[in-house]
């Protein structure tokens, strides 16, 4: 028996692609479900049982037999969020990072506004503290991803989104590593729907710095970004 949201999102779906992270992964999926009923853990591959974790804490599981990257699960989430009727679809990290008050705050955001993607920003508030040297690095991203989209965000690799249905109809991923981060802005962008950008807190742990937090993987970003 699982406990039902006591604010119930029926129309919004939360998708939350999963790489062996079945140490943390049943542990958010529950949190996420104190608000969201409709959760899909897209499971990429892993070989640590993180499928069966999220499936104990009540998300619906898709997997994929090899791993095939972010933005594939990503696509693959969104595809299966839709095909259940989602009027909203929501991202969301299984590493623990992200706030589930966050995510809330977004969706009501985007339903009162008239809002077809709302971006989380760590950037727009102090509350974040990412660390200098990061913080450079993710903020030259953010340059790099507004000047090949032409959009003016403020933190451009943050995987905390909320897209209504018919922006996310519009998403077609195909860069599979963290270049998909900045093909996603630009796909929304092309839809010219009504979007914002709105602050969050992301949470870094030693265990999601450990899981691809890294300073080091900020610098892989930034190489995806340059290449592709």
């Amino acid at each position: 028996m699982h406990a039902m949201p006591t604010t119930a999102h029926e129309d919004t779906w939360v998708v939350i692609p999963t790489f062996n992270e079945a140490t943390v992964v049943a542990d958010v999926v529950a949190t996420v479900r104190t608000h969201f009923p409709h959760v899909v853990v897209v499971d990429d591959g892993s070989r640590d049982g993180s499928a069966e974790a999220a499936a104990s804490a009540g998300a619906e599981v898709v997997v994929h037999p090899i791993n095939l990257g972010q933005g594939a699960a990503l696509q693959t989430g969104l595809a299966y969020a839709l095909g259940r009727g989602a009027a909203y679809v929501v991202t969301f990290d299984a590493d623990g990072q992200h706030r589930i008050e966050d995510a809330v705050s977004m969706v009501d955001r985007a339903k009162g506004e008239g809002l077809a993607i709302v971006f989380g920003s760590r950037f727009l508030d102090g509350r974040t503290r990412p660390g200098w040297l990061k913080s450079v690095v993710l903020r030259t991203a953010v340059w790099v991803t507004n000047k090949s989209t032409g959009m003016s965000l403020t933190d451009a690799h943050n995987g905390l989104r909320v897209i209504r249905s018919d922006a996310a109809r519009q998403i077609h991923l195909e860069q599979d590593r963290m270049a998909h981060a900045s093909e996603i802005v630009l796909q929304l962008h092309r839809t010219r729907l009504p979007w914002a950008e709105h602050p969050v807190h992301i949470h870094y742990t030693e265990y999601s710095r450990g899981k691809g937090q890294s300073l080091w993987n900020s610098v892989n970003i930034l190489v995806d970004l340059l290449i592709h």
